[in-house]
């Protein structure tokens, strides 16, 4: 069961994560987050590099939605060409 810990804002906005914390989940320096923000709560979502296998599951289940909804490659193609006209 996870325990509660308390912390503050600085006046840059900056939040001091509990050592316990982030001992518990192996946070270092220089860690990237996703910020989520609902109503009062704000969540931090640490940004790790999936492992090989854990990006060929998700390569496989992208072919397999892109499939379902009847994508081809020359789709994909033509609009990975129309958002690079836009930038």
């Amino acid at each position: 069961m996870s325990r509660a810990a308390t912390t503050k804002m600085s006046a840059r906005g900056q939040v001091v994560i509990p050592e316990e914390v982030r001992r518990r989940l192996g946070l270092k320096a220089g860690d990237r987050f996703v910020v989520v923000a609902e109503g009062d709560v704000v969540v931090l979502k640490a940004i790790t590099t999936p492992s090989l296998d854990e990006f060929s599951t998700m390569i496989s289940e992208a072919r397999r939605q892109a499939r379902q909804a009847g994508m081809k490659r020359s789709g994909v193609k033509a609009a990975v060409a129309r958002v690079r006209r836009r930038g």
